[in-house]
């Protein structure tokens, strides 16, 4: 009897990480009960542990970067309009973006309180600089304020990844959804800026996974999910493509509850799911009413921005959707936006318009290799798993859509417009181990993908904006591929002004910045190479990537007759002459 009890064996199901771990354990004796129970004990503090450090990690990258870099090209106007919304209640700046986003980052610029001046003239961007710049505010402090909004919002976006991965495949696996979207670089770059890109992802990704949930309670989830979609909706009017994908997988969770076997019953559920998809757009379109009211619950407007008439079917259509005033302008903002002949550069090549492969080709350059891999896995496993394929239309069908509507759009400026793919698709990735009934090794090698995933991610810190894999040359060659938000933003300003003073003091300075920062309050004194004589430029040429990728005429002539003898931040580029 004694033997038996020393040689008794846990049921393996109790351990299993996908869910099975409630049944009672068939244990015959004393020791396997306390073996059992102190298993139990370190599974339970472990998983938190184990979330905690990954987000812990998320957030000390995040935050050292914020505090590093100076403001990018969107951030003054946001950050300005988010002061205008404070102190004026007004509406009349940024219209082509509804307020939340920037009604969140005006939390952070509450407690910053900066000196405002009210009688300012000015236009957006104007208006940015001078509360940055020129009036007296302390604009570290102020961007740092700005951004953390922003950056709390990312890493509780983790813990939505983390939940959704989790309810579909366990908490183990849940790990590595959230392992994934803590080491992202580009989830790391744009959640630590006072922009809208992470914000309107993770509201929409908060939304299909409480669409996910209703298939269990939709009475419950139903008007929640709607609040997530709304809030998306009012962040960025590019969430708009996703609303009817949205209703379609209300109605298909409604469906799945109510499990109808008989025709009547059906039409029952069909009609109920219809009634639930509605629900799920009236409490949206309420968030977006609500976010503008916050701001002034008159709706009084003027834009500070042209709003150009847009004619055929979108000029005609918008005049028509429920959307406040304000909205509505916007919308017709950005469809003047869209009919804008803008430039792009993707690997060495300049051009004007847009190419319909650019975000997907931009994608393959600015994911590490080790995710690209298990998002690829991640896509086959939740189609092909028995378990997981339910949540197949949820995870694939709203990251199809939005990347076909992004990959329509006439802006190729950056992954920033896809920042929803690595959200979804870290989700997906959580299946990968699933496929061990086909092969055996992939737990194994999902594991040692993460890990890849996470070197490389760490590698590249403090300057995540710039990352590229290690099959594009990594992070200092990315400017030869692509330009703007995708290596050279605006934010390495300060960076700029610290390597100068501390490896080229007292040189003649020829700068040529992209950015919205302004260059003589960081102590940077130079002048425009272009409104000089070629054989006046003597000393250092410093040009920001985007501008040497998009360099012609006269400063292609100045950057082909220099020597490049530094890079700062992986963003500008430090000639002699």
């Amino acid at each position: 009897m004694m033997a038996r009890e020393q040689h008794s064996v846990l049921d393996p199901g109790t351990l299993d990480d996908t869910g099975g771990g409630d049944a009672p354990p068939r244990v015959v004796g004393s020791r396997s009960a306390r073996l059992y129970a102190g298993l139990r004990r370190r599974k339970r503090w472990l998983l938190p542990l184990l979330v905690v450090v990954l987000l812990a990690q998320m957030a000390a990258v995040m935050i050292t970067t914020a505090v590093q870099q100076t403001p990018t090209i969107d951030e003054p106007v946001y950050v300005a309009t988010a002061t205008v919304y404070l102190r004026e209640h007004s509406l009349d700046y940024n219209p082509e973006h509804p307020p939340l986003g920037k009604l969140l980052i005006a939390a952070g610029i509450a407690v910053a309180d900066p000196h405002f001046d009210a009688d300012y003239q000015g236009n957006q961007g104007a208006l940015g600089r001078h509360l940055l710049y020129e009036s007296g505010n302390d604009p570290w402090r102020l961007m740092f304020w700005a951004r953390l909004p922003v950056i709390v919002l990312t890493l509780l976006f983790g813990l939505v990844v983390f939940a959704f991965a989790r309810e579909l495949v366990g908490p183990a696996r849940g790990l590595i959804a959230l392992a994934l979207y803590a080491f992202s670089p580009d989830v790391v770059a744009h959640g630590s800026l006072a922009t809208l890109d992470v914000p309107e992802a993770g509201f929409l990704l908060t939304s299909v996974w409480l669409l996910w949930r209703a298939r269990g309670r939709p009475t419950l989830y139903l008007p929640l999910a709607g609040a997530a979609l709304g809030a998306a909706v009012a962040t960025k009017m590019s969430a708009l493509p996703a609303v009817p994908v949205l209703m379609f997988l209300a109605v298909a969770s409604v469906w799945s509850a109510r499990r109808p076997a008989e025709r009547a019953a059906r039409l029952r559920a069909l009609a109920l799911g219809a009634a639930g998809a509605a629900v799920v757009a009236v409490v949206a379109l309420a968030v977006v009413w609500a976010s503008y009211l916050v701001v002034d619950p008159r709706l009084r407007f003027t834009s500070t921005t042209a709003v150009p008439v847009i004619h055929g079917l979108r000029g005609q259509l918008v005049p028509l959707l429920p959307f406040p005033r304000p909205f509505r302008d916007g919308m017709l903002i950005q469809f003047g936006m869209e009919d804008y002949p803008w430039q792009g550069f993707l690997f060495g090549h300049l051009y004007t318009g847009s190419h319909w492969y650019y975000l997907p080709a931009a994608l393959l350059v600015k994911t590490p290799l080790g995710m690209i891999a298990l998002w690829a896995a991640g896509a086959v496993a939740v189609v092909a798993v028995r378990r997981s394929r339910p949540a197949a239309p949820y995870l694939l069908v709203p990251t199809a859509v939005l990347l076909a509507t992004a990959m329509g759009g006439s802006r190729d400026f950056g992954t920033r417009y896809a920042i929803f793919v690595p959200m979804f698709l870290a989700v997906t990735a959580a299946c990968v181990p699933a496929l061990r009934s086909w092969w055996r090794w992939a737990p194994l090698s999902t594991g040692l993908l993460v890990a890849f995933v996470a070197v490389s991610s760490l590698r590249t810190f403090p300057y995540y904006l710039p990352y590229s894999n290690e099959a594009f040359g990594g992070p200092s060659k990315t400017y030869l591929r692509l330009h703007d938000s995708n290596v050279d933003w605006g934010q390495d300003l300060g960076r700029l002004a610290d390597r100068l003073r501390e490896r080229y003091p007292g040189e003649r300075v020829w700068l040529v910045y992209k950015g919205s920062g302004v260059p003589s309050y960081y102590g940077i004194e130079s002048s425009d190479p272009r409104r000089a004589g070629a054989r006046e430029v003597h000393g250092l040429l410093i040009v920001s990537d985007t501008a040497i990728d998009k360099a012609q005429g006269k400063l292609a002539e100045l950057i082909d007759s220099s020597r490049p003898i530094d890079q700062v931040g992986h963003s500008i580029t430090i000639y002699r002459r």
